[in-house]
């Protein structure tokens, strides 16, 4: 789109806005890392002050708690998911994201992760920089493409921010986010992640995230490497499952938030204190299996591995308390912690039974397996490693793990942990532009009530002034209440309308029919086209949910919104 002399066109807004959305979401990836840092150090301190290791229960209980008090009494809005959420918004409300979402997310997950809770960033800061991507693409009222566009700005180059890693950042968008996209909308997406990466390198430094002295890749060790990707597949799976059913299950046994909180804070607390490596993050652990550290705790040679694997089947539940209990956190953090303890119990396994293979090197590769499996993004996790670790002289096992992972989840998953609920409920945006069309397309907006409405009890003689002065070739019958009973069409009545001595005898209820079917004004697209489909109606009445009528909705005016929005969706 063009402006007149003087103005901007929308490309070249979008151009600059997305530098000030970098600007903003990598500002806020740096105000959340410093701060999770800075709450973490006086938190361990104090939990090591405190006897019997109960600083480790009192503590990140408090965090939740505290984070619960604010999304209660000062958000008033459910914030965790932060990914789904934004997917959610993307889809269902034209990427629309409230304004407290510029801050909330990022207050609360600081106040869980640097108390102890089990769970990541980097979800509550996807969140924080599409919101920032929202709000400020409507400020500057631009399309809602272009708003999308910002949205997917801003979580790009929130993740580009907290890792220091720009290609991930727009992979993240383009796999996980924004469904489709042109290649127009691929330069505010670089300058967004490029910005947001310089504001990371000026105050957190440039070096990787995750850096660590790899041992030289050996082609020999490839069908290892597959091993590893198909434990990475199977494990997402139990990742994936687990935590929507726990937390489904918590959320209808314990409904009062505040008992919910006492259960799931003394079940984290319980579960930190036998096994510290699920405090916060866990980015500490990774670090240390990276440098190739060993466990500090004194047990057999077996004993280690099998340490790890209880800590593996327990992060999930203890990142699940934590979200569960009122604390607001990601999976994504949970996920490269998980990877990298999969990638190192599965190494030291078979060192163990005799073989020689470099440990640092599966477990960054375990990292890269367990996130395309989990969020069903393989190039998102291949790249995402390699920048943060440095590890692209492993980029052909990162490509077979994270492939193969990907793969054997798909198996038994169609979705990943962001989409599963969405798609159950219909709003989940796809890749393929026909699907995306129709779940952007809502009913209500379709509705027309141009239809005159009649009685059933008006006699023929009492609607004769309405047929006469409407073109329309049906009429609505609605009775006092505005419930729908039926209709009537012109057809039925034509012949009765020439004939006077009949019209006072005959009332609509003796000539309505009720129709082949109905709509809801809150329909899914897909359903009402399923209607359409079956019944072969040219339109279809469309109700409220107390069956009350709404007005009429027709093939020709979806077929005309259909074809603008899919104009929208690939215009380049």
């Amino acid at each position: 789109m063009t402006g007149g002399p003087g103005r901007l066109s929308e490309s070249t807004k979008l151009l600059i806005l997305s530098i000030l959305v970098g600007l903003c979401a990598g500002g806020s990836a740096v105000l959340l890392v410093r701060s999770i840092e800075f709450l973490q150090h006086n938190v361990k301190r104090v939990a090591e002050a405190i006897p019997l290791h109960l600083g480790y229960v009192i503590l990140p209980a408090a965090g939740m708690l505290l984070s619960l008090l604010v999304v209660r009494y000062f958000v008033k809005d459910n914030i965790g998911h932060g990914v789904t959420k934004v997917l959610l918004a993307v889809s269902r409300n034209e990427s629309r994201i409230k304004p407290h979402n510029m801050w909330s997310s990022l207050l609360t997950s600081a106040l869980t992760i640097g108390f102890g809770g089990s769970v990541g960033a980097e979800a509550p800061i996807v969140y924080t920089g599409a919101a920032f991507g929202s709000n400020i693409g409507r400020a500057f009222r631009l399309s809602h493409r272009g708003v999308t566009v910002l949205l997917g700005c801003g979580a790009a180059g929130a993740i580009a921010g907290i890792f220091k890693a720009p290609l991930a950042g727009v992979l993240f968008t383009l796999e996980i986010l924004l469904f489709n996209i042109s290649m127009s909308s691929m330069v505010p997406l670089l300058a967004s992640t490029l910005t947001a990466t310089v504001v990371s390198y000026a105050f957190l430094g440039i070096h990787a995230p995750f850096a660590c002295n790899l041992a030289a890749f050996n082609p020999g060790n490839l069908p290892w490497y597959l091993v590893l990707g198909v434990f990475c597949g199977v494990f997402s799976l139990y990742f994936t499952h687990l935590t929507l059913w726990l937390e489904d299950r918590i959320q209808r046994t314990l409904r009062s938030p505040y008992v919910r909180w006492m259960v799931c804070a003394a079940g984290l607390g319980i579960l930190l204190i036998m096994f510290p490596p699920l405090f916060g993050e866990g980015y500490a652990s990774v670090l240390g299996l990276l440098g190739g550290e060993e466990l500090p705790v004194s047990v057999s040679e077996w004993g280690v591995p099998f340490f790890f694997l209880l800590v593996l089947l327990l992060k999930v539940v203890s990142m699940t308390l934590t979200n569960s209990g009122g604390g607001v956190g990601g999976t994504f953090g949970p996920t490269l912690f998980e990877g990298a303890i999969l990638g190192y119990i599965i190494v030291r396994s078979i060192n163990l039974c005799g073989g020689s293979l470099p440990e640092q090197n599966f477990v960054l590769v375990g990292m890269a397996g367990l996130m395309a499996g989990v969020m069903q993004a393989p190039m998102t996790a291949i790249f995402l490693i390699a920048e943060i670790t440095g590890g692209y002289e492993l980029l052909l096992p990162l490509i077979l793990c994270a492939t193969v992972a990907y793969g054997v989840t798909r198996i038994r998953e169609k979705y990943s942990i962001y989409t599963k609920r969405i798609a159950q409920s219909g709003d989940l945006l796809t890749h393929d532009s026909d699907q995306a069309v129709l779940t952007l397309l809502h009913t209500r907006d379709l509705v027309r009530d141009k239809y005159p409405h009649v009685s059933p009890d008006d006699s023929l003689s009492g609607i004769r002034d309405i047929v006469a002065s409407s073109t329309v070739a049906v009429f609505p019958v609605v009775d006092a209440d505005g419930g729908f009973r039926g209709v009537l069409e012109m057809d039925d009545i034509r012949k009765y309308m020439l004939s006077p001595e009949q019209q006072d005898s005959l009332f609509v209820r003796d000539l309505m029919h009720s129709t082949q079917d109905y709509v809801y004004e809150d329909e899914k697209m897909e359903s009402v086209m399923r209607k359409f489909d079956v019944t072969g109606a040219w339109r279809l009445p469309v109700l409220d949910e107390g069956g009350r009528y709404k007005g009429f909705i027709s093939r020709s005016r979806i077929l005309t919104a259909y074809r603008e929005e899919l104009k929208q969706l690939t215009e380049d």
